[in-house]
This record gives structure tokens, sequence and C-alpha cells, in this order.
């Protein structure tokens, strides 16, 4: 069995060219981007691995289910709601079905599980907890959820503070450490290593538990050079005070993986991470569409006799 820690748009990616190649794939989500609207609650990160599977994933958006309609959206308008958040109407039955589910006392791990019997998804995928963490953003002196800041406020702004609210009191969910413990081969997938993977790893005991296993610890880089390629992992790093690089990306994971996955073009930072005591290997690490994200997997799997 394969698990992936996930969250963002492009750990989707890295689900999907293991899943091609007939891996057990666990997958463990972020809850820190899950946000309420409207009155439902929606869960950016756990539909976004949902909807890939099962093959309705917006594409060119990297979220939302493709060839969506924007009724709801424009109802909205009418009644002068603010509609920055663009969620579309089969997106929307989406979060009014698990929201009315939470109110029935079912918990988010279960609803998760459900969906995807649903969707006819064979992977697992299990939320990271079942309680709530928020991911907020400190910038120009205002507290934000980070949908706020990343899509209302399009990422405006100085970065001045990055808080997982509620990871302190959270408890794990008992199967994501299951599926850590028992996996052959942990990927921290590509995703922003603060708003995507941090606020898994700020939850009591998850960091601890990949520590005890980093042997089996593999993290993929987002970045490629001091740029990342796909979202704003390179501004949330430099916040944060962490060197906007492959050698600052394995200092943040030094204690939980002993194995790291980094662009060709970045090899000459090799011997420097090893340095971390952190394995490295490079190939090509851009995922532009589905043969290059098998490709990525499949030289993790033969780099890594699995």
């Amino acid at each position: 069995m394969i698990t992936i820690l996930a969250g963002g748009t492009g750990s989707i990616k890295m689900v999907r060219g293991f899943a091609a190649h007939d891996q057990e794939v666990t997958v463990i989500s972020n809850v820190g981007d899950n946000y309420w609207l409207y009155g439902m609650y929606v869960c950016p990160d756990i539909d976004t691995i949902i909807y890939g599977l099962s093959g309705i994933l917006d594409e060119e958006k990297g979220w939302g289910v493709k060839k969506d309609t924007n009724n709801f959206l424009r109802q909205m308008e009418v009644f002068g709601e603010e509609t920055w958040f663009r969620v579309g109407d089969r997106d929307a039955a989406t979060h009014l079905t698990r929201t009315n589910m939470l109110k029935n006392g079912k918990n988010l791990s279960d609803i998760t599980q459900w969906m995807c019997e649903k969707f006819a998804i064979e992977s697992k995928i299990i939320p990271i907890t079942d309680n709530t963490v928020e991911t907020r953003i400190t910038a120009n002196g205002e507290d934000l959820h980070l949908q706020e800041f990343w899509v209302k406020h399009r990422g405006r702004g100085t970065i001045e503070g990055i808080q997982y609210v509620g990871a302190d009191k959270a408890r794990p969910n008992p199967d994501a450490i299951a599926a850590i413990q028992d996996a052959e081969l942990v990927v921290i997938a590509p995703g922003n290593p603060l708003t995507s993977i941090g606020p898994m790893m700020g939850i009591k005991g998850v960091r601890k538990e990949l520590t005890k296993n980093k042997k089996k610890v593999v993290a993929v880089s987002p970045l490629i050079g001091n740029k990342s390629f796909s979202g704003p992992a390179d501004k949330y790093m430099e916040a944060a005070g962490i060197e906007v690089s492959v050698f600052g990306l394995a200092q943040f994971y030094a204690d939980v993986c002993s194995k790291m996955i980094i662009d060709t073009k970045d090899k000459a930072q090799k011997s420097k991470i090893e340095g971390l005591d952190i394995r490295v290997l490079d190939t090509k690490i851009k995922m532009q569409n589905k043969i290059a994200e098998e490709a990525l997997a499949g030289f993790i799997l033969k780099q890594l006799k699995l």
C-alpha cells in the first residue's frame, strides 16, 4: 500500500500517477482549506481527489466539476450575495449533501468514505482529522481564512503570519495514523508545504508518526529553482522564513523524510541536501499531463524497488 499526504490542486496528479500503476493507494487529505459557504461545508482538497479519481475534475481549473453550470451562483448574485468562491451547481450538490450528513451526526471520515462509494472510487481517502482545523493568514494586519486570502483577495498583500487554528486541539484520524504505519511507502505530495501539508503536520502526533516511519517517507518537491511550478508555495515559504529552494524544503522536511524527489534542473543542490541525511533522486517532476503523472510515479516505484 502507498499512502499519500495530499493537499492542493497538484496532489491529485501524484495520486492518479500511482493509481495508474495499479497500486493500492490511500490518500490522507488536508482539511485546513475547508470553508463554510452559504451554510454549506466545502472541503476543496477532499473533493479535488474525489473528482480527479472519478474522472469528472475540471482539469483546466484544477478544481471543481468539468462542464459544470453556474445557475446557483447567478441566483445568489440576484440575492446580493458575494460570489467570489466559484462553486458550480454539481459541486454545490456535493457540499450540500455533506453538510446535511454532518447535521445528521455523521463525521467527515464516514461521509468521505460514503462519497467514495457513490463515485465508485477504489482508493481510500481519509481526512487527517474529523475535528476543525483552519489555515488562517495574517496579511496587512487582517486575519483571513486561507480561502479569503487566496481566492477572494487573490493573494494580494504581504503575508505576516500563518496559523493552523484548532490543530493543537485536533485528534488525528486513527485510520490516517494506521495508513502511515502500514504503508510500504509514504509520499508527501508536491503540495504547498505551508498550507497543504503543514496543517496536517501541525496536528499533534502526525509529525511524530512520520518521524518514526521516516525510512519509508519520500517528499516530492513542488519547486523548480526558486519558484513553485503550480500554486504559491514559494510565496508562503518566503513568508515563513524558509529558504525558497529544494534545500530549504529539505530542511523543512528533514525530520520526517529520508528521501526527496527533485527536478533535474536542481541537481546541483543534491549533495547539499544529502548532507541532511536525505537520499536525493532527480527527474522531471512537472506533471503537465497524465503521461507525466504516470512517468513520475513509475520513476519513484522503480528507484525505490516497489
